[in-house]
């Protein structure tokens, strides 16, 4: 794991790089960002890293505190580049992910990604994707569009709490790309569930995440 500073304009960003123990046969990356409130330690974010390293795969998290989505998005493009840039790397897969704010940046880079080129993003990860703001279902169309816009070759994967009040399970974008969803039962926007360890819910998300990856594996 090592600390790095991401060029972003005449500013930095902070980042932090989750590398497997045999580089050699690491060709998927995944890029990883966290919600409006928090930061890339957030905690489940970390535990998802480290497990992506362990499992083989590359993972590049980062901070990014600003709550315009424009912003975030341009942001993400940067540690994306980066990520490119790093030739030392045998990658040829790259997943962009985040939770809440950081999954709607994340849909919106791999949707713009995908309209320059069709293998600059293989999938997206998107946890406690807020759908709409909290109760709000009839809202959800704004937040939706890039979903619905996202090619038919992308594969994105949700992981949602069914007690989240951000994301309505009768409202679903009506999307062309390879969905999967996992819902946590009785899982907050949080993913936290009452009466249940939080170690125990981060261990369900994260052996669905490496299962998910690695279903691209499986094809190649």
């Amino acid at each position: 794991m090592s600390h790095l500073k991401v060029p972003f304009g005449t500013k930095h960003l902070d980042g932090v790089l989750s590398v497997p123990a045999a580089l050699n046969a690491a060709h998927t990356a995944v890029v990883l960002t966290h919600g409006a409130g928090g930061d890339m330690n957030f905690r489940q974010l970390k535990s998802l890293a480290h497990c992506l390293a362990a499992e083989g795969f590359i993972c590049l998290r980062f901070t990014c505190k600003a709550l315009n989505l424009g912003y975030r998005v341009r942001a993400f493009r940067a540690v994306y580049d980066y990520l490119k840039s790093l030739q030392r790397f045998p990658i040829t897969d790259i997943y962009l992910g985040g939770r809440s704010m950081g999954c709607r940046a994340a849909v919106t880079l791999a949707r713009q990604l995908s309209d320059e080129s069709e293998d600059t993003v293989q999938g997206v990860l998107c946890l406690s994707f807020p759908l709409h703001p909290p109760g709000q279902t009839h809202a959800h169309q704004q937040r939706s569009e890039d979903l619905r816009l996202l090619p038919e070759r992308m594969r994105v994967l949700f992981v949602s709490g069914t007690e989240d009040n951000m994301c309505d399970r009768v409202r679903k974008a009506k999307m062309k790309a390879l969905v999967e969803v996992l819902w946590i039962q009785r899982g907050s926007h949080g993913l936290t569930v009452k009466a249940k360890a939080k170690e125990a819910v981060m261990d369900e998300v994260n052996l669905k995440v490496v299962t998910w990856l690695n279903g691209t594996r499986n094809r190649d």
